[in-house]
């Protein structure tokens, strides 16, 4: 599939319109998002609720010496002020490590640490009682270096040390010598998710002594797993609805306002409320981990790559997170889609007193990625060869090994990839007489053209697809058929979060090609059914789709069981247009007739193929369920004496293995390079002394229409053999290889090294 479209649009060409597996059919919740009827978490609402604000720390790293609440419970409307001293049950929580408490009651170990939280009947009441909060801080010297840490420089700032996790990986030996060499250190700063909508959610209060919360999240198993320890509750008692979610990219995998909003229901007896404001939400969750990573390559005369050695440093915060698991991704993908016969790469994962940082689109990747793909562009011009020749004398292949000894068994079309971003016609040169608002910072009047320069650069990248290193990766769905109306009809159940990535509507797609009916609904997303995992690493089209597959192929069975007791033996049976089809005799009743009055539910729980741990010495081991692959040529204007860029044209070509819905798969590869270019030219949380600088849109920049460029998008289809439909998970690769191919352009414009991203002004302007 090869499509030209303009950012913000997706318009596939030579793919049947239907609303089963291949389609495009409207997504249910569209027209509601984009006429602003759609109902966020943010616009929950009860008529006796109250709202709830958090007070947290102003420090990096601070002592607490006392927390006075009382001048805050004498505000009128205030209901409850809790701490530490009010959490039930374990004050501890985390994803991968429970280290990070509900409250904080000994130390602060990050600015925006929750430390006490208020409920009254307005916001802006819980917002005066909680400045009259009074706590006593004895400031401590924070860590703030990532690398120092993992040197064990500095405090130890959790038991162990400050080393989250270190992954080595071995393969073959590495040779100290060979005929090219090139080294290069990089830079990452810290993105964030910037989702548009702000942590929000409402707990309501139970009879039965429990709790129900309706919240924006991208995981509510595993929040339900943390929210029961705080509360001291069984499981049963604790029940998690999805709210409406305005995006998420990773940011919302860690707790945020759930434990809070849970206990000052629980307290008052009354639904409390909570939304974060934009800069609350800034401290309020989790971002993409800064790194500092250190390479050597070294090559024949030719560009065929010996050995590479690595050295990388994650920087996880203050909270463990997801570090551990985004510092094997980065490990084990740290070579790119290379054939590369001997590795050498340590990285490291490290606690300091910066902002925590864990899941984040492309997840441990997209830091490899940028210094790999620069280190590649290296060794083209110190081999004297073309940057695509010289990725193509080493391009992985299916049946190819990666550094940890796993052999890639399905499509790896990483040539087919570079060939074909490299073989679309660029765009036209900027004539003479060009409107200047086209230009590096021409709506703001800043250029007539003078110094703009033109550079051309590509890059590709490899992400790992699913959970890994032996994760008991699963999803439950449940189908039911019946009769509705007149005409057969299905319902699904599951508990993946819709988070904007159109999962409902693939959903409904797969129902509809498996059991050949049309009418479908999807039932709410809650804990009321099995987990169905996170809506993470690009895996809920894989295993829930599966899940949701598999569920239809038992209800199918079950069908054909009443059609045989009705109809006698046949030969083989299908479903199509609402009717049950023999092979043998063609049409042989509608199902609303096989079904009469009855129905049939099945629930299933589907699990890809396992994958093992890392073997801790070596990093050897089939650690990945799938890779995806992505390939970006990009082109940029560079105002040379001003150091302004803009990004003319963005064209990918990606591997998808089946494009289920192939709009929705243009949409991702869209968004997931939008997100490439705010990491290449403008999104960084900028933090010193471990403070964050700019909490704000204002000051945080996000790449809006006027920065996208048009994109031009090939899609291929390779089947996987060991996936539902053969797919691929497709949001994140295109995170990988864009901000690198960005970058590259860059360079060739202005010939400046640019280790660090993303580029600022001055990294293009120094001499």
């Amino acid at each position: 599939m090869s499509t030209d479209t303009a950012a913000g649009t997706a318009t596939a060409t030579d793919t049947a319109v239907s609303s089963g597996i291949g389609g495009s059919p409207a997504r249910p919740d569209g027209n509601g998002k984009v006429r602003g009827e759609f109902a966020y978490s943010s616009d929950l609402w009860h008529e006796d609720m109250l709202w709830g604000a958090t007070l947290r720390s102003p420090h990096p790293y601070a002592r607490i010496e006392s927390i006075a609440i009382g001048e805050a419970l004498k505000v009128p409307g205030v209901y409850a002020v809790l701490t530490h001293a009010d959490v039930p049950g374990l004050n501890r929580y985390g994803l991968e490590h429970a280290d990070q408490p509900v409250l904080a009651g000994d130390v602060v170990r990050y600015q925006g640490e929750p430390v006490a939280i208020v409920a009254a009947d307005h916001p802006e009441t819980a917002r005066r009682a909680m400045d009259r909060i009074r706590v006593e801080y004895a400031v401590l010297e924070p860590v703030t270096d990532a690398e120092c840490a993992a040197r064990g420089e500095g405090p130890e700032l959790h038991p162990g040390g400050n080393v989250v996790r270190h992954v080595p990986i071995r393969r073959g030996t590495v040779a100290e010598a060979a005929e090219v060499v090139v080294r290069g250190s990089y830079q990452v700063g810290m993105q964030d998710q910037a989702f548009l909508g702000p942590e929000s959610g409402m707990a309501i209060p139970a009879e039965d002594g429990g709790i129900d919360l309706f919240v924006a999240t991208q995981w509510l198993h595993v929040d339900q797993q943390q929210i029961v320890a705080a509360l001291g509750l069984p499981v049963e008692k604790v029940r998690l609805t999805l709210g409406g979610v305005g995006g998420a990219f990773g940011g919302r995998e860690d707790l945020s306002i759930q434990v809070h909003a849970c206990l000052l229901a629980l307290h008052t007896g009354k639904p409390v409320k909570m939304v974060y404001n934009r800069e609350e939400s800034f401290y309020g969750h989790v971002h993409r981990h800064p790194a500092t990573l250190h390479y050597e390559h070294g090559a024949d005369r030719d560009g065929r790559l010996r050995y590479v050695k690595a050295k990388l440093y994650l920087d996880g915060g203050a909270y463990a997170s997801s570090t551990g698991a985004v510092v094997a991704n980065a490990a084990t993908l740290g070579v790119g889609p290379y054939e590369v016969p001997n590795v050498e790469i340590d990285c490291w994962g490290t606690y300091t007193n910066n902002p925590p940082c864990g899941a984040m689109r492309g997840f441990g990747a997209v830091q490899a990625g940028f210094a790999y793909e620069s280190q590649m562009d290296r060794l083209a011009e110190a081999c004297g060869l073309d940057p695509v020749e010289v990725r193509l004398r080493n391009a992985m292949r299916e049946g190819a090994a990666m550094p940890t000894g796993q052999i890639v068994d399905s499509a790896a079309p990483v040539a087919e990839l570079l060939g074909l971003i490299r073989d679309r016609p660029l765009p036209a040169e900027r004539p003479e007489d060009t409107d200047l608002r086209t230009l590096p910072g021409g709506v703001s009047n800043t250029t007539h053209g003078e110094g703009v320069v033109r550079g051309v650069g590509y890059a590709v990248g490899i992400k790992n697809i699913c959970f890994s290193e032996g994760f008991d990766d699963y999803s439950t769905a449940r189908v039911r058929l019946e009769v509705l109306g007149g005409e057969p009809a299905a319902t699904v159940q599951t508990a993946a979060c819709e988070v904007g990535q159109g999962l409902v509507t693939v959903m409904a797609q797969i129902v509809r090609t498996e059991l050949g009916i049309e009418r479908v609904t999807m039932q709410p997303m809650d804990t009321t059914i099995g987990n169905a995992g996170s809506t993470s690493a690009s895996r809920q089209t894989y295993v829930t789709g599966g899940a949701v597959r598999a569920a239809c192929v038992a209800v199918r069975a079950e069908l054909f069981r009443l059609a045989g007791a009705q109809f006698g033996h046949q030969d083989e049976l299908t479903v199509s247009g609402g009717k049950l089809v023999s092979t043998q005799d063609g049409v042989l009743a509608d199902l609303a007739s096989v079904l009469g009055s009855g129905h049939i539910d099945e629930t299933v729980e589907w699990r890809h193929r396992p994958t093992r741990e890392l073997d801790p010495e070596t990093g050897a081991g089939f650690a990945h369920v799938q890779y995806g692959f992505a390939a970006h040529r990009a082109v940029v204007d560079v105002d040379t004496e001003l150091g302004l860029v803009k990004v003319v044209a963005l064209d990918c070509a990606q591997d998808v293995g089946k494009a289920l819905n192939p709009q929705a798969v243009l949409g991702q590869i869209h968004g997931g390079s939008a997100q490439g270019l705010g990491l290449a030219v403008m999104e960084e949380i900028q933090i010193e002394g471990g403070k964050i600088r700019n909490p704000s849109f204002t000051d945080y920049l996000i790449p809006t229409v006027l920065d996208m460029p048009p994109m031009r998008v090939d899609v291929l289809e390779l089947a996987d053999p060991h996936a539902p439909y053969g797919l691929r998970g497709v949001g994140e690769p295109p995170t990988i290889s864009s901000t690198p191919a960005i970058v590259a352009a860059i360079r060739a414009a202005t010939g400046q090294a640019l280790t660090r991203v993303p580029v600022r002004p001055e990294h293009i302007t120094e001499t």
